[in-house]
């Protein structure tokens, strides 16, 4: 296993192609999958109808997550498509440039840590206004943080997978398998986890939980880091947003 996550990052046709959760999950079995799967495979795996996979298969085609070719296998007659994973491009150098530049200027004169934090914070709300409604804070930190690329998975603390259900409060984990910017991390590690666990604050707070908590432990499970969130429960009666 990985120590973290991997150094994926993921543009933003990509982030319109991940805006359904299905597509999601479909994206993650054929890249769990080392020699692709068919698109009857993939129903038969997901309950799916055929119909419904193929569109999905089909925009993730489009968006460059996935790639396509006929799987004959020896068998006669037209053979059907067979999908894998894509590899994909690093982000283009000038925005790279960029944040490695505003992370020097964080860990220098720019405040360090509390800074990045504070900076992060106002990203999330940014992103947190932007984003879809979601169910709750914790759900709408996953759908930010899977728009941008960290390939999240939200546990229960020390626990399995929720199946991607939101508890109304309480703590909960959220394990990122890719960092967009792995290969920064190295020069300013506090600086970047802390500019990111800002950002998740901030979406957090944007969403309806002002008291919620978040940690954020580079490498603390195998292959992902993971976010550790306190999310107070919404009194008897009162609906988040």
């Amino acid at each position: 296993m990985r120590p973290g996550p991997s150094g994926e990052t993921i543009d933003t046709p990509r982030h319109r192609a991940l805006g359904s959760a299905s597509r999601v999950a479909i994206l993650r079995l054929v890249r769990a999958a080392g020699a692709g799967l068919t698109g009857a495979e993939v129903v038969e795996r997901t309950g799916l109808h055929p119909s419904t996979v193929r569109a999905h298969l089909e925009r993730l085609v489009e968006a460059g997550l996935l790639v396509k070719a006929r799987a004959s296998g020896g068998a006669p007659g037209r053979p059907a498509w067979r999908y894998r994973g894509a590899d994909l491009e690093p982000a283009p150098a000038p925005y790279r440039a960029l944040a490695a530049a505003l992370l020097d200027h964080l860990a220098g004169a720019g405040g360090g840590v509390p800074a990045a934090l504070e900076a992060g914070q106002a990203w999330g709300r940014r992103l947190a206004a932007t984003s879809a409604r979601t169910a709750g804070p914790v759900a709408a930190a996953v759908d930010v943080l899977t728009q941008l690329g960290f390939d999240p998975h939200l546990m229960p603390a020390g626990g399995h997978g929720t199946g991607g259900t939101a508890p109304p409060g309480g703590d909960v984990e959220v394990h990122l398998r890719t960092c967009p910017f792995l290969d920064l991390v190295g020069g300013q590690p506090d600086v970047m986890c802390g500019l990111h666990a800002g950002m998740i604050r901030g979406v957090v707070h944007a969403a309806g939980a002002p008291d919620g908590q978040t940690v954020l432990e580079p490498f603390a499970a195998p292959g992902a880091c993971v976010v550790r969130l306190h999310v107070p429960a919404a009194p008897a009666g009162e609906r988040r947003p």
